[in-house]
């Protein structure tokens, strides 16, 4: 994810400095919260279910599926009725975290390394990162983050699949508003296409 001109007033000086700073605390909410992420893949404790129900929750922590979730269907979110709305939102939600510990899952036991950043706005960060496996392949994994007021979240997570450096968000937007397009904003027919995909991921989880 992704950052001047030479000035003279102290207070110039200061407003140019700012950004650098919020990198180092976007760079670092990223590395601690990504990394509690990938290891909560990693106990051989854990039932598939619990290390699902884990992974879950350091996700819903870390990502804010709603404003992802909204961001994907456009004008449809202001479409959809309230009951619409919460149902699609759940399903968004169950097929995101199921895409994310797919590709994250055969990196379980290794470490989130920060291999950079940049400013998009002062509250606004894509931060590069790098997952190495056992077998030496890496996995490049960029995040958006927004600041909020001092709070952080994520809010979209670029994957490297198959060698394309996919944003879930972006990629899911043009496939979700073609199917309401085409359907006259039927969020039945959008859930029902969700669902699908969710399945067909947990399908070919391994255990």
């Amino acid at each position: 994810m992704k950052l001047r001109n030479v000035l003279i007033s102290t207070a110039a000086l200061v407003a140019v400095a700012a950004p650098a700073l919020a990198d180092a605390k976007t760079e670092s909410f990223v590395k601690q919260n990504a990394n509690e992420v990938l290891n909560s893949l990693n106990n051989p404790n854990l039932s598939q279910r619990e290390r699902t129900e884990l992974f879950s929750g350091y996700m819903e922590q870390f990502a804010d599926f709603d404003a992802v979730s909204k961001f994907v269907i456009g004008k449809y979110a202001r479409r959809f009725t309230p009951e619409e709305l919460q149902a699609y939102q759940q399903a968004f939600r169950t097929y995101a975290l199921a895409v994310y510990e797919n590709e994250l899952d055969a990196y379980r036991g290794n470490e989130v390394v920060i291999e950079g950043s940049t400013d998009r706005t002062a509250n606004d960060s894509i931060v590069d990162t790098s997952i190495a496996r056992a077998d030496g392949k890496t996995m490049d994994v960029r995040w958006r983050v927004l600041n909020r007021g001092g709070k952080y979240q994520v809010v979209d997570v670029a994957l490297d699949i198959d060698g394309n450096l996919i944003w879930l968000a972006i990629e899911q937007q043009a496939q979700f508003l073609a199917l309401l397009d085409r359907t006259n904003g039927s969020a039945d027919a959008l859930i029902d296409k969700i669902s699908s995909m969710t399945d067909k991921l947990k399908s070919t989880r391994r255990g």
